[in-house]
């Protein structure tokens, strides 16, 4: 534990900061798994939706600045790609 004032407080803002991201980053993990499941299954309409999801919580975790805008990319290309694959 730490003794100085300064980085008891910046261990608390970590801790939030922490919480809060791991919000964003569980919710685009979630839609991604589900998006490939969708696209597994095969259903054309489903997996649409889905990979509509996941590329929307993707971005918000990109925006929030959770996950790199390159990684957030990568990640709906190789999504849209086996969608596309499916096809």
């Amino acid at each position: 534990m730490a003794n100085i004032k300064s980085q008891i407080k910046r261990n608390k803002q970590n801790q939030k900061r922490r919480i809060r991201n791991r919000v964003y980053r569980g919710t685009a993990r979630t839609y991604v798994r589900k998006a490939e499941a969708a696209i597994k299954v095969g259903d054309a309409q489903a997996s649409q939706e889905e990979v509509l999801k996941a590329i929307k919580a993707l971005d918000k975790a990109a925006s929030k600045g959770v996950i790199h805008k390159n990684n957030a990319a990568r990640r709906k290309s190789r999504l849209v790609k086996k969608l596309n694959s499916m096809e």
